[in-house]
Protein backbone atom coordinates (compact mmCIF):
# COMPACT_ATOMS: atom_id res chain seq x y z
CA UNK A 1 0.00 0.00 0.00
CA UNK A 2 1.46 3.39 -0.99
CA UNK A 3 2.05 5.94 2.05
CA UNK A 4 1.87 8.66 -0.49
CA UNK A 5 -0.55 8.82 -3.86
CA UNK A 6 -0.05 11.51 -6.20
CA UNK A 7 -2.79 11.23 -9.51
CA UNK A 8 -3.72 12.87 -12.21
CA UNK A 9 -2.51 16.47 -10.85
CA UNK A 10 -2.47 19.31 -12.73
CA UNK A 11 -1.43 22.80 -11.96
CA UNK A 12 -1.70 26.20 -14.23
CA UNK A 13 -0.85 29.64 -13.84
CA UNK A 14 -2.44 32.38 -15.81
CA UNK A 15 -2.35 29.96 -19.09
CA UNK A 16 1.10 28.28 -18.48
CA UNK A 17 0.95 24.55 -17.45
CA UNK A 18 3.47 24.07 -14.57
CA UNK A 19 2.20 20.54 -14.07
CA UNK A 20 0.56 17.62 -16.19
CA UNK A 21 -1.33 14.75 -14.97
CA UNK A 22 1.20 13.79 -12.76
CA UNK A 23 0.97 10.54 -11.72
CA UNK A 24 3.10 8.32 -8.77
CA UNK A 25 3.09 6.66 -5.46
CA UNK A 26 5.89 5.98 -2.86
CA UNK A 27 5.84 3.35 -0.07
CA UNK A 28 6.55 3.65 3.52
CA UNK A 29 10.35 3.96 3.47
CA UNK A 30 10.70 4.30 0.09
CA UNK A 31 13.16 7.31 -1.18
CA UNK A 32 12.37 8.75 -4.18
CA UNK A 33 14.38 11.34 -6.31
CA UNK A 34 12.77 14.29 -8.48
CA UNK A 35 15.02 15.27 -11.53
CA UNK A 36 14.48 17.35 -14.35
CA UNK A 37 15.28 20.38 -16.28
CA UNK A 38 14.95 23.98 -14.19
CA UNK A 39 11.30 24.68 -14.64
CA UNK A 40 10.04 21.50 -15.18
CA UNK A 41 7.41 21.80 -12.30
CA UNK A 42 9.48 19.67 -9.21
CA UNK A 43 9.22 22.89 -6.95
CA UNK A 44 5.47 23.31 -7.98
CA UNK A 45 4.92 19.64 -7.28
CA UNK A 46 6.40 20.02 -3.88
CA UNK A 47 4.04 23.23 -3.40
CA UNK A 48 1.08 20.79 -4.11
CA UNK A 49 2.02 17.81 -2.78
CA UNK A 50 2.65 19.69 1.05
CA UNK A 51 -0.57 22.34 0.40
CA UNK A 52 1.19 25.36 -0.11
CA UNK A 53 -1.12 25.73 -3.58
CA UNK A 54 -4.07 23.55 -4.74
CA UNK A 55 -4.34 21.88 -7.40
CA UNK A 56 -6.40 22.81 -10.68
CA UNK A 57 -6.86 18.80 -10.71
CA UNK A 58 -6.04 15.65 -9.40
CA UNK A 59 -5.81 14.36 -5.90
CA UNK A 60 -2.95 13.86 -3.30
CA UNK A 61 -3.71 11.39 -0.77
CA UNK A 62 -1.51 10.71 2.40
CA UNK A 63 -2.40 7.39 4.03
CA UNK A 64 -5.74 6.95 4.41
CA UNK A 65 -6.37 10.96 3.99
CA UNK A 66 -7.29 12.99 0.98
CA UNK A 67 -5.55 16.30 1.58
CA UNK A 68 -5.50 17.76 -1.72
CA UNK A 69 -5.56 21.56 -1.11
CA UNK A 70 -5.56 21.46 2.81
CA UNK A 71 -3.13 24.06 4.83
CA UNK A 72 -0.03 23.29 4.90
CA UNK A 73 0.34 23.41 9.26
CA UNK A 74 -2.31 20.53 8.92
CA UNK A 75 -0.02 18.17 6.54
CA UNK A 76 2.91 19.09 8.49
CA UNK A 77 1.03 18.07 11.49
CA UNK A 78 -0.27 15.00 9.86
CA UNK A 79 3.33 13.92 9.47
CA UNK A 80 4.44 15.12 5.84
CA UNK A 81 6.90 18.12 6.15
CA UNK A 82 9.20 19.58 3.56
CA UNK A 83 12.20 21.85 3.44
CA UNK A 84 12.71 24.18 1.69
CA UNK A 85 16.05 25.47 -1.28
CA UNK A 86 15.69 28.73 0.29
CA UNK A 87 16.11 28.66 3.81
CA UNK A 88 14.25 31.17 5.84
CA UNK A 89 15.22 30.76 9.36
CA UNK A 90 14.16 33.40 11.99
CA UNK A 91 16.98 35.16 12.70
CA UNK A 92 16.25 36.72 15.90
CA UNK A 93 16.02 33.47 17.73
CA UNK A 94 19.01 31.04 18.53
CA UNK A 95 19.38 27.67 16.66
CA UNK A 96 17.67 26.11 19.21
CA UNK A 97 14.50 28.15 19.66
CA UNK A 98 14.49 27.57 15.70
CA UNK A 99 13.69 23.98 16.21
CA UNK A 100 11.66 24.34 19.18
CA UNK A 101 8.93 26.73 17.69
CA UNK A 102 8.82 24.05 14.73
CA UNK A 103 7.99 21.23 16.97
CA UNK A 104 5.58 23.11 19.65
CA UNK A 105 2.56 21.15 17.80
CA UNK A 106 3.32 18.07 19.39
CA UNK A 107 2.11 19.35 22.52
CA UNK A 108 4.90 18.61 25.03
CA UNK A 109 5.95 20.06 27.95
CA UNK A 110 8.58 22.84 27.35
CA UNK A 111 11.44 20.98 29.16
CA UNK A 112 10.35 17.77 26.92
CA UNK A 113 10.38 20.27 23.60
CA UNK A 114 13.67 21.45 24.58
CA UNK A 115 15.51 17.97 25.19
CA UNK A 116 13.75 16.77 21.84
CA UNK A 117 14.99 19.68 19.78
CA UNK A 118 18.16 19.55 21.34
CA UNK A 119 18.63 15.85 20.46
CA UNK A 120 17.94 16.86 17.11
CA UNK A 121 20.67 19.32 16.14
CA UNK A 122 22.86 16.64 18.20
CA UNK A 123 22.03 14.58 15.37
CA UNK A 124 22.61 16.80 12.58
CA UNK A 125 25.57 18.56 13.75
CA UNK A 126 24.53 21.30 15.17
CA UNK A 127 24.43 21.08 19.03
CA UNK A 128 27.73 23.33 19.54
CA UNK A 129 25.43 26.03 17.81
CA UNK A 130 22.36 25.41 19.72
CA UNK A 131 22.69 28.91 21.53
CA UNK A 132 24.09 30.84 18.84
CA UNK A 133 22.01 33.03 16.79
CA UNK A 134 20.68 31.56 13.83
CA UNK A 135 22.05 34.30 11.45
CA UNK A 136 25.97 33.48 12.76
CA UNK A 137 25.21 30.12 10.61
CA UNK A 138 27.27 29.40 7.50
CA UNK A 139 25.60 28.28 4.61
CA UNK A 140 26.19 24.53 5.34
CA UNK A 141 24.69 25.21 8.69
CA UNK A 142 21.82 26.99 7.31
CA UNK A 143 21.06 23.93 5.73
CA UNK A 144 21.24 21.80 8.51
CA UNK A 145 19.00 23.73 10.34
CA UNK A 146 16.43 23.52 7.59
CA UNK A 147 16.89 20.14 7.89
CA UNK A 148 16.51 20.29 11.88
CA UNK A 149 13.48 22.02 12.06
CA UNK A 150 12.04 19.66 9.35
CA UNK A 151 13.28 16.63 12.00
CA UNK A 152 11.36 18.62 14.78
CA UNK A 153 8.32 17.60 13.43
CA UNK A 154 8.61 13.86 13.50
CA UNK A 155 7.60 13.42 10.02
CA UNK A 156 6.66 10.19 8.62
CA UNK A 157 7.27 11.75 4.95
CA UNK A 158 9.84 14.60 4.12
CA UNK A 159 9.90 16.01 1.11
CA UNK A 160 13.71 17.87 0.68
CA UNK A 161 13.64 20.73 -2.15
CA UNK A 162 17.90 21.02 -3.31
CA UNK A 163 19.00 20.25 0.26
CA UNK A 164 22.48 19.91 -1.01
CA UNK A 165 22.26 22.84 -3.26
CA UNK A 166 25.49 25.47 -2.44
CA UNK A 167 27.58 22.51 -0.11
CA UNK A 168 30.64 22.15 -1.13
CA UNK A 169 31.26 18.26 -1.84
CA UNK A 170 32.80 16.92 1.81
CA UNK A 171 29.52 19.28 3.37
CA UNK A 172 27.30 16.97 0.86
CA UNK A 173 28.25 13.65 2.41
CA UNK A 174 27.41 14.22 6.17
CA UNK A 175 23.96 15.29 4.96
CA UNK A 176 23.56 11.81 2.71
CA UNK A 177 24.55 9.89 5.09
CA UNK A 178 22.20 11.52 7.49
CA UNK A 179 19.30 10.93 5.19
CA UNK A 180 20.28 7.35 4.94
CA UNK A 181 19.96 6.54 7.94
CA UNK A 182 16.68 8.25 8.44
CA UNK A 183 15.31 5.83 6.05
CA UNK A 184 17.35 3.26 7.89
CA UNK A 185 16.77 3.83 11.97
CA UNK A 186 13.83 5.72 11.34
CA UNK A 187 11.68 4.52 8.85
CA UNK A 188 11.24 7.91 7.31
CA UNK A 189 10.29 8.02 3.89
CA UNK A 190 11.95 10.48 1.54
CA UNK A 191 11.20 12.98 -1.78
CA UNK A 192 13.79 14.75 -2.78
CA UNK A 193 14.66 17.35 -5.66
CA UNK A 194 18.10 17.32 -6.77
CA UNK A 195 20.67 18.47 -9.64
CA UNK A 196 23.44 16.27 -8.33
CA UNK A 197 22.86 13.09 -9.97
CA UNK A 198 25.87 11.21 -7.85
CA UNK A 199 23.72 11.58 -4.83
CA UNK A 200 20.74 10.58 -6.85
CA UNK A 201 22.03 7.96 -7.65
CA UNK A 202 23.55 7.14 -4.06
CA UNK A 203 20.04 7.28 -2.07
CA UNK A 204 17.01 6.53 -4.69
CA UNK A 205 15.36 3.63 -4.96
CA UNK A 206 13.25 4.97 -7.55
CA UNK A 207 14.15 8.16 -9.78
CA UNK A 208 10.72 10.85 -11.66
CA UNK A 209 11.69 12.49 -13.93
CA UNK A 210 10.07 15.34 -14.87
CA UNK A 211 9.96 17.76 -17.89
CA UNK A 212 7.67 20.70 -19.16
CA UNK A 213 5.34 19.79 -16.28
CA UNK A 214 5.21 16.20 -17.14
CA UNK A 215 6.14 12.67 -16.05
CA UNK A 216 8.77 12.01 -19.03
CA UNK A 217 10.46 8.69 -16.89
CA UNK A 218 10.43 6.22 -13.68
CA UNK A 219 12.00 3.73 -12.50
CA UNK A 220 15.57 2.53 -10.82
CA UNK A 221 18.21 5.25 -11.27
CA UNK A 222 20.05 3.03 -13.64
CA UNK A 223 17.07 2.92 -15.94
CA UNK A 224 16.27 6.38 -15.92
CA UNK A 225 19.78 7.77 -16.78
CA UNK A 226 20.24 5.47 -19.06
CA UNK A 227 16.69 6.45 -21.15
CA UNK A 228 17.35 8.59 -24.22
CA UNK A 229 14.68 11.05 -24.07
CA UNK A 230 16.12 12.04 -20.23
CA UNK A 231 19.41 12.24 -21.37
CA UNK A 232 18.36 14.33 -24.23
CA UNK A 233 15.80 16.55 -21.94
CA UNK A 234 17.84 16.93 -18.81
CA UNK A 235 21.13 14.81 -18.52
CA UNK A 236 22.72 16.76 -21.61
CA UNK A 237 22.70 20.33 -19.63
CA UNK A 238 25.03 21.47 -17.03
CA UNK A 239 23.58 20.70 -13.52
CA UNK A 240 22.65 24.19 -11.76
CA UNK A 241 20.95 24.93 -8.78
CA UNK A 242 18.38 27.61 -9.92
CA UNK A 243 15.01 26.88 -8.20
CA UNK A 244 12.05 25.77 -10.53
Amino acid sequence: MSLLSVSGVGKGFRGLRALSDVDFQVGQGEILGIIGPNGAGKTTLFNVVSGALTPDTGRVVFGDRDVTGSPPDRIARAGMVRTFQLMRPFGSMTVLENAVLAAQHRRRSPRDLRKDSMDVLERVGLGDWAYHNATELPTAGLKRLELARALAMRPKVLLLDEVLAGLVPAEREPVLDLLAALREEDGTTLLFIEHIMAAVMRLSDRVLVLDQGRVLASGSAEEVTSDPRVIEAYLGEEPADAED
